[in-house]
């Protein structure tokens, strides 16, 4: 009998941290980016290395303090996929992230093949938003926008523990 109870508390316990874990992954460290009003969230683009604004309407983000890569958006903008690409410049490794299934606007796998197939342009939102990090804006034709932090090359050799490559700029002192 004693082995019965053990066994069920062990059972029970397995079950709460499991559905502790799912809470905490998909729930608990996401935050809506709070906005009074349309364009008063500074969302840029990079243009020849200097941003620029990107207008926009409609705009929803969460973000998570726990990780730089948690920041995912939505927007609609009036601006048309040629004068975007005659501005701004273009991202090339954007690779859309995926967002908690509770934020319905951000869908990855529609972006990526949107990406893919040409019916969506990728720019570089902001270089190094934080070390190794790029903020990366995607815009479909219909106007439709989308918005998520990416390790970039620099990142991606300095989180593997390598040293910073000739290419990337110092590491930030801590």
């Amino acid at each position: 009998m004693v082995g019965k109870i053990l066994a069920g508390v062990i059972v029970l316990s397995a079950l709460i941290a499991g559905v502790a874990i799912y809470y905490l992954q998909v729930y608990a460290f996401y935050e809506p980016v709070k906005v009074s009003g349309t364009n008063d969230v500074e969302m840029t683009l990079m243009v020849t290395g200097a941003p620029d604004p990107i207008l926009y309407n409609d705009f929803e983000a969460i973000d998570a303090s726990s990780s730089p890569i948690r920041y995912r958006a939505c927007f609609t903008t009036t601006m048309s996929q040629p004068m975007l690409t005659e501005t701004y410049e273009a991202y090339d490794r954007a690779e859309p992230l995926n967002a908690p299934g509770w934020f319905d606007c951000f869908d990855s796998k529609e972006i990526g093949a949107a990406l893919e197939n040409g019916s969506a342009l990728a720019f570089l939102g902001t270089k190094n938003i934080e070390y190794g990090i790029d903020r990366v804006v995607a815009v479909m034709e219909d106007g439709r926008g989308f918005v998520w932090h990416q390790i970039n090359k620099c990142g991606e050799q300095v989180f593997d523990g390598k040293p910073v490559p000739d290419f990337c700029p110092p590491l930030p002192q801590e």
